[in-house]
Parts: C-alpha cells; structure tokens; sequence
C-alpha cells in the first residue's frame, strides 16, 4: 500500500510517501527537507516493521519546532496503517 501525506508542525518537509506491505515498510520519500537526513532515515527504515518505526521515531523534536521529519513520518505511517484497516473492513463488509 502506498500513502502520502501532507506534515505538519512546521517541519522542512512538505509532504511523504510511504509504502508498506505486509506491516513492513518498502520505501519513504520525503519531498523537501534536509536531503541527507530525509533520505538517511528512509533508508534506515525500510525493512522495518511498521509499528516498531513509530514507536522509534514518535515526538523526536527539531529544536523549537513542535515536531520533526522523523516525527512526523510515524504519524504518516500511523495513518497510512489505519486507512489500511479502514479499507479491509470495508472490502469485509461488502463481501459479506
């Protein structure tokens, strides 16, 4: 599944996209942002699982900004995790 994201919080980053298969994250790409460090977490996490991503990178701040790249890409993996659950429900109930 892939999802992208607008951030928040008044990061570098303007948007992402993620995409995981299976709970695990294949790939992350930042548009905007501090090029090495963007592509250097991305790197870092794929092969990852999903949730243990968000638990690593959630709240990590970028000095007096509310929250950070890294934070803010557990919050697009959380949502891209949760509308995955909302389309398999979904998909259930119509076979149903």
């Amino acid at each position: 599944m892939e999802y992208y994201y607008k951030t928040k919080g008044g990061v570098c980053s303007q948007s992402i996209k993620v995409k995981i298969e299976e709970g695990i994250i294949t790939e992350v790409k930042f548009e905007g942002g501090c090029s090495g460090n963007t592509r250097g977490v991305g790197s870092l996490v794929c092969g990852m699982r999903a949730q243990d991503v968000i638990i690593r990178l959630r709240n990590i701040k970028c000095g007096f900004k509310a929250s950070s790249c890294p934070d803010q890409l557990s919050h697009a993996i959380e949502e891209a995790l949760r509308q995955s659950e909302k389309s398999i429900k979904t998909e259930e109930s119509q076979i149903i």
